[in-house]
């Protein structure tokens, strides 16, 4: 931590003004001085102001200014933005008793305003004076109207647009919401955020970007006359409306789009919402809920306007567990491997297994794939997910091995993500000397499993990498096939082993007069003119089966021959008297493949 000399600490530390010298370590801003008006300021001695900074400032901040001080120092700090910011705090550290103003000894408005300083040793420390504004303020507001001319105030004013700013959003909000519950109506967030404005801006410059938020502010503005509009950072605007009508608020954001694309001198789609009512939450939680619901929005170009819901803010937590949870899941085991059984038609016997994860958590019980997959992927984790796949597997060879169990391969689930964070075959084969498995397998036991979509998406960056995966002597094959992105092109640029084929087929072949029939057939004929072994997932019924076996399918799975289940579980059975299921050994493995291109 810098130290100051001693001649330089008094005469800082006399300053009048309020201020506090700050310095960067490991990323968090740490307080080394305090001026005596600081001091002053918050009734504190130096001592205790220094504790308290060191704890946060955060404690005795407005609940709903914490984000966007939060935001605003992280980007100071990382010198990606200045520190200029308003916001209420509570200078006395007694609480605030029921009834009590909340300018006068409750909350007080402060405007941070930040600078770099080079100290003699080179040291780098940030600068913060702290001007308290609520005088300021309570003049004004006993002179003039309360939203009038804080609009012009630089502090409270988008440069750019000349709406008010977050600041005089932060300030004023609350108003808007008392004075729009005075009339009878239901305020409600609309969260605005300006389609490809980078794709804008580079296109057409900055000046025309510039250009355009004022299109979208004006047109904002003639939508919503009796509404409350403010700029965001960057690209957002966030709106304080009187109308809670979905129709209604759907048919104004509209017209707006349509003035934007009119007005705009490059082509833009506009902006896309997220909208929240402030009835059942505060204003602060509204804007959350409206954010999230513009998130959902994803790619769907279709839709511009989302409205947040119940049972949005519910998936937004379970999503939120997920991504904070998924390597303390993956330290505690809470991922575990279910094998589920791929049967030959031939002998009707278990050929192999494909591992599907399942995660078993001790709080909220079993968590779908369904729907720790999507977030995972989502949120570029899935590669986390993958390798532990992997690694389980591996270890659980040595398992079967020890009780007995026939040594069948297994496939584990690739996502052509884990290509982008990780080396992934230098990471398998790692963990397959680590785990012990080299002592019992060849590396053609473990098949990794990418989907067509996956491949067909970016085919150039995936050629190299599934090159490798063969080249290392692992299986390969190709996942979903016929789901939609169906390229026969990419068996001309891929040596995958085996095709799978996507269970939407199978589960409607009689859907437009079973037009699948036909397909499935002349797909399991083509991928055996082009040496690849087959297998159709999703069987459930006999009908099924009997076409499987009809067009001559190799390979097939599904729940009419097996359900997923864990090793403990398999062992169980065992151990309790059951037979194991009829395998293939290695030998009658070999016979068999050849003999299906023979065929």
């Amino acid at each position: 931590m810098y130290s100051f000399p001693d001649e330089m600490r008094k005469t800082l530390e006399s300053v009048s003004a309020s201020m506090v010298y700050y310095q960067c370590i490991d990323g968090k801003a740490v307080p080394v001085l305090a001026t005596d008006g600081f001091c002053r300021n918050t009734g504190m001695s130096r001592e205790d102001v220094l504790s308290w900074l060191r704890r946060g400032m955060f404690e005795r901040m407005y609940p709903d200014d914490v984000g966007i001080v939060s935001q605003v120092s992280d980007e100071f700090l990382q010198k990606k933005g200045p520190y200029d910011v308003v916001f209420r705090c509570r200078l006395s550290s007694a609480p605030k008793t029921a009834g009590e103003d909340e300018k006068e000894g409750g909350y007080v408005l402060i405007h941070g305003l930040g600078s770099w300083q080079t100290m003699p040793d080179g040291t780098e420390l940030a600068v913060i004076s702290y001007a308290n504004l609520t005088a300021t303020e309570k003049t004004f507001r006993d002179k003039i109207n309360a939203y009038g001319l804080f609009q012009q105030d630089r502090f409270y004013r988008d440069s750019v647009t000349g709406l008010p700013n977050i600041n005089y959003f932060h300030e004023f909000g609350e108003e808007k919401v008392a004075q729009i519950h005075a009339a009878g109506r239901t305020p409600t967030v609309i969260y605005a955020d300006v389609e490809s404005m980078l794709s804008y801006n580079t296109q057409y410059g900055f000046e025309e970007g510039d250009e355009l938020l004022r299109t979208i502010s004006n047109a904002l503005k003639e939508s919503f006359p009796r509404g409350l509009v403010t700029r965001g950072a960057d690209d957002h605007f966030i709106l304080l409306i009187d109308l809670d009508d979905r129709k209604e608020i759907q048919k104004r954001l509209e017209e707006v789009n349509e003035k934007i694309r009119r007005c705009a001198k490059g082509n833009t789609s506009g902006i896309r919402c997220g909208v929240c009512p402030v009835d059942q939450c505060s204003l602060g939680a509204a804007i959350d809920h409206s954010k999230h619901a513009l998130k959902r929005l994803d790619t769907n170009l279709n839709q511009q306007v989302r409205f947040f819901s119940r049972e949005m803010d519910e998936d937004y937590w379970r999503s939120r567990y997920i991504v904070e949870n998924i390597e303390k899941a993956i330290e505690s085991g809470w991922i575990r491997v279910f094998y589920h059984a791929l049967y030959r038609m031939e002998n009707q016997k278990i050929a192999a297994f494909e591992a599907l994860a399942r995660w078993v958590d001790p709080m909220r019980g079993t968590i779908s794939p369904g729907e720790f997959i999507p977030v995972l992927q989502k949120y570029h984790l899935l590669y986390k997910l993958d390798l532990c796949m992997f690694k389980h597997v591996c270890h659980e060879v040595k398992v079967r091995k020890e009780n007995g169990l026939p040594l069948l391969p297994v496939s584990i689930n690739f996502s052509r993500q884990d290509f982008d964070h990780i080396d992934v075959v230098g990471e398998m084969n790692r963990i397959f000397q680590e785990s012990g498995a080299a002592e019992y397998v060849d590396k053609s036991y473990f098949i990794i499993e990418i989907t067509e979509q996956e491949v067909a998406a970016n085919p150039e960056s995936c050629q190299v990498q599934v090159k490798r995966i063969k080249d290392n002597g692992y299986r390969l094959w190709l996942d979903d096939f016929g789901s939609g992105y169906s390229s026969f092109n990419m068996f001309s640029k891929f040596k995958f082993d085996l095709i799978k084929y996507d269970m939407d087929l199978i589960r409607h072949l009689d859907d437009n007069g079973g037009t699948n029939r036909l397909i499935l057939k002349d797909l399991v004929h083509l991928a055996k003119a082009l040496k690849l072994h087959t297998l159709i997932e999703g069987v459930e019924t006999q009908e099924q089966l009997d076409f499987v076996q009809e067009i001559g399918c190799e390979l097939v799975q599904g729940y009419y021959y097996h359900r997923p289940e864990s090793l403990e579980m398999i062992l169980f059975r065992i151990h309790s008297g059951d037979a194991v299921q009829p395998c293939e050994t290695p030998e009658e493995r070999e016979r068999l493949n050849k003999k299906w291109f023979e065929a």
